[in-house]
């Protein structure tokens, strides 16, 4: 008699072995980031469990969290047994992790340092494969009153109006900026396009009396200031 195939369904297993089961009777932080996963996706497929497959997931990306969150759907439809729906669950999921990092970072709001900028913007531009310009606006307090997106360009930069910037900042009351963005490249060297820019929305902003306090180029895991370095 042929044998039924195995199922490996998350409701089939042990209680001991369901992932939902463990988050509600031992807490979210017993659970593995694979086992958090294996709850989003619900199944495996006829070869493995779902912590099995979500432990192959975090392998291919050397088991980091900020390299799954790259993968598109359609490298995440590569791994048997993730459907479109199951890839986009997960996307969805990582997304609202970067999300909530980035409100957190904001609940602070007042910036004390140039690693308190970086904190506030890595999550939204620092994995980012083409570049952004941000402006940090400020009040007396140097708390964070506003940010924006400026620009948004290819691999190799972007360009920034002042005039735009000016009558931002005018718009919510600031009293200081903070530029920053990011190299795709992976460099924190800047460019003199860098200095130049920078110059001249310290010049123009001067005439208004708001100061431009830092200029920041954020990566992945680093971040170059301009304040840090005396080049502003």
């Amino acid at each position: 008699m042929q044998e039924r195939p195995t199922s490996f369904s998350i409701k089939n297993w042990s209680q001991d072995d369901q992932p939902r089961e463990k988050l509600l009777y031992k807490g979210k932080a017993t659970l593995s980031d694979a086992e958090l996963l294996a709850i989003l996706i619900g199944s495996g497929n006829r070869e493995e469990s779902a912590v099995a497959l979500c432990k192959r997931i975090f392998a291919s990306v050397g088991n980091n969290l900020s390299e799954l969150g790259k993968l598109s759907i359609a490298q995440l439809m590569e791994f048997k047994g993730i459907g479109e729906a199951k890839a986009i669950t997960i996307a969805a999921a990582l997304e609202l992790g970067r999300r909530r990092r980035g409100e957190e970072a904001l609940e602070k709001k007042k910036i004390s340092s140039s690693n308190s900028v970086f904190e506030l913007m890595q999550p939204i531009i620092g994995e980012l494969e083409h570049e952004e310009f941000w402006i940090i606006f400020l009040n007396n307090s140097n708390k964070v009153i506003h940010k924006k997106q400026l620009s948004k360009g290819g691999i190799t930069g972007t360009l920034v109006d002042v005039r735009l910037v000016l009558k931002n900042a005018l718009e919510v009351g600031a009293t200081g900026l903070i530029l920053a963005h990011n190299h795709p490249s992976g460099t924190l060297k800047p460019s003199e396009a860098d200095k130049q820019l920078t110059n001249k929305l310290k010049t123009a902003s001067d005439s208004l009396d708001i100061k431009v306090l830092d200029h920041l180029i954020i990566t992945e895991k680093a971040y170059f200031s301009f304040a840090d370095e005396s080049l502003i």
